[in-house]
């Protein structure tokens, strides 16, 4: 693995960690504001990024309520995400599959470790992901994706 592919992850880990952290009380349970999340779409940019975010969110989970339950169901519900934002050629399609994956794969954990409503559940949680990831995070990366500038510092070749 060369230098620069290990740097980008660990910078990305880190900062979706710190992120996270830094609103703890808002990034866990049924209504998440997980701001970090705006993060996902760093894997539309370049695939390289999805190692990074997928760690930085188990190291978050590390420090959920939930416990290794949250490292497991939330980091995989993560991976997901930002595997099928990679595969994704639309930018705005793109920023739904945080919401949808998080929405039932979270979802469904606190509903099967807390015995919270599922649907009610769900929504919380694809709504918090909807407000970061599609109404704050699309014309975020829609602004920087026109600057080529920019994605040459992101793109990892």
């Amino acid at each position: 693995m060369k230098v620069k592919k290990l740097v980008k992850i660990a910078i990305t880990a880190a900062v979706y960690t710190v992120a996270t952290l830094a609103i703890a009380p808002l990034s866990y349970g049924a209504i998440q504001f997980r701001l970090s999340e705006v993060m996902t779409l760093l894997a539309f940019i370049d695939p390289v990024y999805i190692i990074g975010l997928v760690l930085g969110c188990a190291i978050s989970n590390l420090y959920s309520p939930l416990g290794i339950v949250d490292v497991i169901v939330g980091t995989s519900a993560t991976l997901i995400s930002v595997y099928m934002i990679s595969k994704t050629k639309n930018l705005l399609i793109s920023t739904l599959w945080p919401t949808i994956m998080n929405g039932l794969i979270v979802g469904a954990e606190l509903f099967f470790v807390l015995n919270q409503p599922f649907w009610l559940s769900t929504v919380y949680v694809a709504l918090g992901e909807f407000v970061v990831v599609t109404c704050i995070g699309y014309p975020l990366f829609k602004l920087l994706l026109k600057r080529e500038d920019v994605i040459k510092i992101l793109k990892y070749n």
